[in-house]
Order: C-alpha cells, then sequence, then structure tokens
C-alpha cells in the first residue's frame, strides 16, 4: 500500500494522524470486539472509524497488525495506570493494594468492550510466549506481576497482612475477585435483571471487591474501603 495519509481520505490529513490512528482504534475495539478476529471486516472498522479503508492498511500494514495494535492499546493502558499506583513511594502496603485493585477495577469497567476481548484472545489463543498475547504479558504484565506480589510479600513481613499467606495463590485470588464479575456479563444478564453496567451496579461491585480483599488479605480489620476511590 503505497498511499499516504495526505492523500487519502478526509481524516487522514497529515495535520491529525494521532486523532486518525485513535478512530481506527476505537473502531476496531469495537468490531473485534463483537465479531472476533476472524469475522471482524476492515470495511466496517473503515465506515465506523469515518476513514478510508487504505488507511487502515497504511497506519497498521493489514487487520492482523490492526488486531495487534488494538490488544497492545488495552492491555498497556491497564499496566500503565497500576503502575503509577505500584510505584508510589507514600503509601503502605494496605493503601496500596487497594489503590490498586480500585484502579484495575475502574479500568475494566471504563468499557465492556475490554473484558470481552481480552477472554476472546486467551480463548483464541491460549498462553504462549512466542504469541501475540504471550508477548504482550511477558513484556507488560510480568513487571507488574512481580511488583504486586512483592508488595503482598512485604505487607505480609510487616505484619500488615495476614501471616504466611502465599503471595502468588493472593495475586490469583485478587485478579479473579476483581475480574470475574466483568467476564461473566453475559450469565448476569440471563440471571438477574437490570444492567451489570449501570453506574449503581458497578459502584456496589466496586465496593464489594475492595471490602472482600481486605477482610482476606489483611492481618486485622483495617478502616472500611469500599468507597476508597
Amino acid at each position: 500500500m503505497t498511499a499516504t495519509p495526505a492523500r487519502i481520505g478526509k481524516s487522514g490529513t497529515r495535520g491529525e494522524p494521532e486523532k486518525t490512528r485513535a478512530a481506527i482504534l476505537t473502531a476496531a475495539l469495537e468490531e473485534f470486539a463483537h465479531e472476533g478476529v476472524a469475522g471482524a471486516r476492515t470495511d466496517e472498522i473503515a465506515r465506523s472509524a469515518g476513514v478510508n479503508k487504505a488507511l487502515i492498511y497504511y497506519y497498521f500494514k493489514d487487520k492482523d497488525g490492526l488486531y495487534s495494535a488494538v490488544l497492545e492499546q488495552v492491555f498497556v493502558g491497564l499496566y500503565s495506570m497500576v503502575n503509577l499506583v505500584l510505584d508510589r513511594p507514600d503509601l503502605g502496603p494496605r493503601e496500596k493494594l487497594l489503590l490498586y485493585a480500585g484502579t484495575h477495577f475502574d479500568y475494566i469497567a471504563s468499557s465492556p468492550l475490554y473484558p470481552r476481548l481480552v477472554q476472546a484472545e486467551f480463548m483464541r489463543t491460549g498462553y504462549c510466549s512466542s504469541s501475540l498475547l504471550g508477548r504482550i504479558l511477558e513484556r507488560h504484565g510480568r513487571p507488574v506481576y512481580d511488583k504486586l506480589t512483592r508488595l503482598i510479600a512485604a505487607g505480609a513481613k510487616s505484619g500488615k497482612f495476614r501471616a504466611g499467606i502465599d503471595p502468588a495463590q493472593t495475586l490469583t485470588s485478587i485478579l479473579g475477585t476483581i475480574v470475574f464479575y466483568f467476564i461473566s456479563i453475559p450469565a448476569q444478564q440471563l440471571m438477574s435483571a437490570g444492567d451489570p453496567f449501570a453506574r449503581e451496579r458497578i459502584v456496589e461491585r466496586r465496593a464489594a471487591v475492595l471490602d472482600f480483599i481486605s477482610a482476606a488479605v489483611f492481618s486485622s480489620p483495617g478502616p472500611q474501603k469500599g468507597r476508597h476511590k
């Protein structure tokens, strides 16, 4: 593909390449989340983004390249946010763990498409270090995982967390508590009335997640953190 942004499409001018790229990624997230990689159509992505289809190939080379960019954006967005929390030197173990959990929860809650896309990718490829998902997790996810397990170990050593807890198992349980609500949305829609993504439901679930983590991990009852922001 030899066309340049200056020649193609009203959104593809040289003056706004980032805006054009962002519009394509937003439309692609929607299409991939609903249709999967195989079923997604670049024609539909271009239409939704309001750009000429040729711009997709200019910026991302092909559909697989676009999918890679979407998946990486979702994961890197999360890891960037939680790293800001985990790297704060002013927080104690309890405050840092709860702020991390709230930040992770809020990120997923910000878009119902995120868990749908990620769950589909896990089911599609599983995990191996050579896969796209594996490369993203090794490059961006493992450093976060290591920081969290060290935080849990340090909290237990300091007496702020329960003695003898296994950092890896504890982190797995915390991640499940944060994530499961979102990946079980289809079941919840069948079993209970209302929208699982309604603001009041999200607020209630967030509070429950933080309270559950506090009760499961902390060495003694601390301040109730359900309303922690």
